[in-house]
């Protein structure tokens, strides 16, 4: 924090200020460039960088293993020593995305292939199912159409189908979390 006083004239009176400054606040790049730096020896890969008006920055990365208390940890420290705190005023948040986030880069998808995910298009139609052959321009959902009938009335079996999907289609996609 820097406190600045001064005084301001409005005509013939002197006004006094004080402010407060909090510091500079840490652009978006800065702080994505660093973290892409670090992640590639650490099996991690970033998710999402999120900077508040208040300078509070969130961090999220993953992996296809998961992620570590510790990993975090390291990450934070690494992100923390990388700037100046007489200078720059500001919060540090290292995680991973939540169960419940939605996918927002193409390796969450490759993390999550034969898993069940929800889709949500942009068209607003709901799918679930199984997620597919995950490339850089999209993936394919294996849905159950409908159970088949046997003898007897009872389900024989499952008829599927694959939905193809380019990711400007998806409004968004999550993992569906069960618990067995």
């Amino acid at each position: 924090m820097y406190p600045i006083r001064g005084e301001l004239s409005l005509g013939d009176t002197k006004v006094p200020y004080f402010i407060i400054s909090f510091g500079r606040m840490i652009e978006k790049d800065k702080i994505e460039k660093l973290v892409s730096g670090y992640l590639p020896g650490q099996g991690l890969f970033l998710v999402a960088v999120r900077i508040s008006a208040t300078g509070k920055i969130t961090v999220l990365v993953d992996s296809t293993a998961g992620v570590t208390i510790e990993q975090c940890a390291e990450l934070s420290r690494y992100i923390e020593k990388s700037f100046d705190r007489d200078v720059e005023d500001f919060e540090l948040q290292v995680s991973s995305p939540g169960l419940d986030m939605p996918f927002l880069v193409i390796d969450q998808y490759i993390k999550n292939e034969g898993r069940q995910i929800e889709v949500i298009g942009k068209d607003g139609k709901k799918k679930r199912g199984t997620l597919k052959n995950v490339t850089n321009g999209g993936f394919e959902l294996e849905v159950i159409v409908k159970p088949l009938k046997g003898s007897g009335g009872k389900a024989a079996g499952k008829k599927t189908t694959d939905i193809s999907y380019n990711y400007e289609q998806v409004k968004s996609a999550r993992e569906i979390v069960t618990f067995k």
